[in-house]
C-alpha cells in the first residue's frame, strides 16, 4: 500500500471515532437522562434496518452466527457500555477510559491473527495513553468506578469485535454496507427488548431528544460504522485501533468549543502526543514490506472466504474457520 493511499484511508477511517467522540456531548445535552439501553437501541436498530432494506442482503450459513457475534461485540455490548460511561463520566474522561482499545487490539491481534507485537507498537501505545491522559485528566477530575469499569469493558468488547472482523473478513459478493447492516440490526435487536424491559420509554420525548437520537442513528451509527468497517477491511487492525484516539480528541475539542471548558497548555501537549502516536503507527505500517498472503491481509485485503466459512487458498494464522 502506498503512503498516499494509507494516509487517505486513515483520514477517512478516523472520521468514525471522531464522530463517536461527539457521543458524550450529545448524550449529556440532548438525550433523556439515565437511559443508556434506550439510547443504544435507538442508535443501532433503525440504522441497521435501513441498511438491510437498501442492500436487500441477508447472511447465509455460518454468517448468521458470525453476524450475531460481531453485532453483539461491535454494537450491542459496546454501545450500551459506551452510553453507561457517557452518563457517569465527563466526556473527556469517558473517552480516556475507552482509549485502552489499541492496547487490547495489539494483544488480541497477536493471539488470533498471528500479528507480531513490535517495539514501535509499544512505544505508540504508551505515547497515545500518555497523550490522552494529559488531554483529559485534571486535579478535579471525578472518576465514577462503575463508569470506569463500563468504559474498560466497552473497549474490550470493541477490541474483540475489531479483531474477529479482521479474522473472518466478509463473504464473497457481500458489500461493506450489508455487513454493517447485519451488525447494527443484530446489536439493535439485542438492545431493544432489554431497553423496554429494564428502562421503558420516557414519559415524554422533546425536540432536542429527537434531534439527538437522529444524529446518533444516522451519523453516529449508519455513516460512522460503514466508514469504520471500510477502514478495517483496508487497514491493519492495529492501525485502525490507534485511529480511535480521535475520539478523546474530539470530545475535548467539543467541550472547549460548545461547553466552554478550559483548554490548557498541558492538554495541548497531550493532543500533540496522541496525534504523534497515530502518525508513528501510520509510518510503521507504510514501511512494512509486502510478503504474500500475510502482507495482503495486513494491508486490508480480505482473505477469500468460501460460502461455508472456510478460507480459500491460504494458511495465514488468521484464516477464517467455522
Amino acid at each position: 500500500m502506498s503512503r498516499g493511499r494509507l494516509a487517505l484511508d486513515s483520514l477517512v477511517t478516523a472520521l468514525a471515532p471522531a464522530v463517536w467522540g461527539s457521543t458524550y456531548l450529545v448524550t449529556t445535552e440532548l438525550l433523556p437522562p439515565d437511559r443508556p439501553l434506550l439510547a443504544s437501541a435507538v442508535r443501532a436498530l433503525p440504522a441497521g434496518l435501513v441498511l438491510l432494506a437498501v442492500t436487500r442482503t441477508l447472511p447465509s450459513g455460518a454468517w448468521w452466527w458470525r453476524a450475531a457475534v460481531l453485532g453483539t461485540l461491535n454494537i450491542g455490548v459496546f454501545l450500551h457500555l459506551l452510553f453507561v460511561t457517557a452518563y457517569l463520566l465527563p466526556g473527556g474522561v469517558a473517552a480516556l477510559v475507552t482509549s485502552v482499545q489499541p492496547l487490547l487490539v495489539l494483544v488480541l491481534a497477536a493471539l488470533l491473527l498471528g500479528d507480531r507485537i513490535r517495539p514501535v507498537h509499544v512505544v505508540a501505545t504508551l505515547l497515545g495513553a500518555t497523550g490522552v491522559a494529559l488531554l483529559v485528566l485534571g486535579p478535579e477530575t471525578a472518576l465514577n468506578p462503575v463508569g470506569v469499569l463500563a468504559g474498560l469493558a466497552a473497549a474490550a468488547s470493541m477490541a474483540t469485535g475489531v479483531v474477529l472482523t479482521k479474522r473472518w473478513g466478509r463473504p464473497p459478493g457481500v458489500g461493506v454496507l450489508a455487513m454493517t447492516g447485519w451488525q447494527l440490526a443484530a446489536g439493535g435487536l439485542l438492545l431493544a427488548p432489554a431497553a423496554l424491559l429494564v428502562e421503558g420509554l420516557p414519559d415524554r420525548v422533546t425536540a432536542p431528544n429527537v434531534l439527538g437520537f437522529a444524529y446518533l442513528s444516522v451519523v453516529g451509527a449508519l455513516l460512522a460504522y460503514a466508514i469504520w468497517f471500510r477502514g478495517l477491511e483496508r487497514l491493519p487492525a492495529v492501525t485502525v485501533s490507534f485511529l480511535s484516539l480521535a475520539s478523546p480528541l474530539t470530545a475535548t475539542v467539543l467541550g472547549f468549543l460548545v461547553l466552554g471548558e478550559e483548554l490548557t497548555p498541558v492538554q495541548a501537549a497531550g493532543a500533540l502526543a496522541a496525534v504523534a502516536a497515530v502518525v508513528l503507527i501510520q509510518l510503521a505500517t507504510a514501511r512494512r514490506p509486502p510478503s504474500g498472503t500475510s502482507a495482503q491481509r495486513d494491508q486490508g485485503e480480505p482473505e477469500p472466504v468460501a460460502p461455508g466459512g472456510q478460507a480459500v487458498g491460504g494458511e495465514h494464522p488468521g484464516a477464517a474457520r467455522g
